[in-house]
């Protein structure tokens, strides 16, 4: 993918006229004149948020290149399935919903297939007078949220920014007690069902008070993504608990607020299973320096998780993969799985000094100097045995084709678009990473596969190099 034009999509998109009278069995679709007719409000046709367009038909499209405007909060029915073609603009209000401006909720509770391509993403947003850097962080809206009844999510070649609303006794995802009142906050993508089928491929998901991802249940592939600038004052690109089945390849996480992942079997009980997770060939930057105190910085599995995280290359984190409670393992409460493998990682870090520095606290102020810490959360001798870390004399440096190791600020989050996170010929992380035979490495969905909407998707293999990129091509 060519992410630099992928993250300079234009804001002037097409927008097509949509009005039609269906049966049951089919589906509605676009004008096929094509006619010009913003949000398909205009002359008195139905706009193609309305509600009553789900009541003729079980599967509902918004045609390629449309603007959708969301001024109150939107819900794909239970057992219906909303399909968003390439180049759709949702732009959601950020004034909220109803007499207490409560923050825009995007509900599933059937399916979403988002349908972007490379050169014609779909975007989430708010109005682009408002995509400023002051509101990269202020949760504008609330983000898509899979409910326990959302079978099948596909987000590809998607944008989605400036969510985290927070939740209030308003939000819908308080009447469901998905998330809590006063106490949450909503990501950018949640899941919620355990029976659950999603794939989020190929797509940024950006600037957001909470998470990046937040799955609480479901078969996941997660890969070939951009996360960045995700969390206010804690949150995660990726944040996974109990009823979880996942594969996290290839994405690049840029300044997490906390970890990049954070993988975690909370809640584990009843239909809710033991968090499964495999995470390789991530690239992870600048995590945990922007955390209103200290909880991690770069990758965290709690509460008896079974993962294996290897081939991840971590640049300027604040700290190595943390493991609280392994002292307590297989404790679905507290412990560490002992079958868990945590190796085969790398961490670089470059000299400069973090203008956040919890003094009361591990006093960190260099990657470096968190990656070599006496942490109580580190596991050493069976975590990152076999991983290559930075010291204050060698830093390990990758080689990127175009990022400044000793330059970038540790807090920054605001993502540069001519950053190029490529190695170059003769990197160090083109060897000595894991090679990927033994079978409880190996991908979850990596031979059979995903199938959403009828098309099958498969995790990427695992490669013999850190992070996501090799080479520039």
């Amino acid at each position: 993918m060519d992410f630099k034009k992928y993250l300079l999509m234009g804001a002037a998109v097409l927008s097509l006229s949509f009005f039609a009278a269906c049966s049951d069995d089919d589906e509605v679709v676009t004008d096929p004149d094509n006619q010009e007719q913003g949000n398909g409000n205009q002359d008195g046709e139905t706009p193609l948020n309305d509600p009553s367009l789900w009541e003729n038909t079980n599967r509902l499209t918004w045609p390629a290149n449309s603007i959708v405007e969301l001024d109150t909060h939107y819900t794909v029915p239970e057992g219906k399935s909303l399909v968003i073609e390439p180049g759709v603009q949702i732009i959601v209000s950020t004034a909220g919903a109803g007499v207490n401006g409560t923050p825009i909720e995007f509900t599933v509770n059937g399916n979403l297939y988002c349908e972007g391509t490379a050169d014609n993403p779909i975007l989430f947003s708010i109005p682009e007078d408002e995509r400023t850097e002051g509101n990269a962080l202020k949760g504008m809206w609330g983000g898509i949220m899979g409910g326990t009844t959302c079978a099948e999510m596909l987000i590809d070649h998607t944008i989605i920014e400036y969510t985290g609303g927070q939740v209030i006794e308003d939000s819908p995802a308080a009447q469901t007690e998905a998330y809590t009142a006063g106490d949450d906050a909503y990501p950018q993508i949640t899941t919620n069902n355990v029976n659950g089928k999603y794939v989020i491929t190929n797509s940024i998901l950006r600037y957001g008070w909470s998470d990046g991802i937040y799955l609480m249940g479901g078969q996941a592939i997660v890969a070939n993504n951009i996360f960045a600038g995700n969390g206010y004052d804690g949150a995660e690109a990726v944040n996974m608990k109990a009823g979880v089945v996942a594969d996290v390849a290839g994405n690049l996480m840029y300044s997490p607020n906390t970890n990049g992942l954070k993988l975690s079997s909370s809640g584990q009980g009843g239909n809710r299973g033991q968090a499964l997770i495999q995470a390789y060939n991530n690239t992870i930057v600048n995590a945990g320096w922007r955390r209103d105190g200290e909880k991690g910085g770069c990758v965290y599995v709690e509460k008896n998780a079974l993962v294996h995280v290897y081939n991840n290359l971590m640049v300027n984190c604040k700290f190595r993969a943390k493991t609280p409670s392994y002292t307590d393992p297989d404790n679905p409460e507290e412990g560490y799985d002992d079958n868990s493998v945590i190796d085969y990682n790398y961490y670089a870090s470059g000299s400069q000094r973090s203008e956040i520095v919890w003094e009361e606290e591990s006093g960190v102020a260099y990657a470096w100097e968190g990656y070599n810490l006496d942490d109580e959360d580190y596991n050493t001798g069976v975590v990152d045995a076999h991983s290559i870390i930075a010291t204050e004399t060698d830093s390990k440096d990758p080689l990127f084709v175009n990022y400044d190791l000793n330059g970038v600020s540790l807090t920054n989050y605001i993502y540069n678009n001519a950053w190029d996170f490529h190695v170059q010929a003769g990197s160090p992380v083109l060897e000595g990473a894991y090679d990927g035979n033994d079978t409880a490495m190996a991908p979850h969905f990596g031979t059979d596969g995903l199938t959403v909407d009828g098309k099958t998707y498969t995790s990427p293999a695992p490669q013999a190099y850190y992070g996501a990129y090799a080479t520039a091509q």
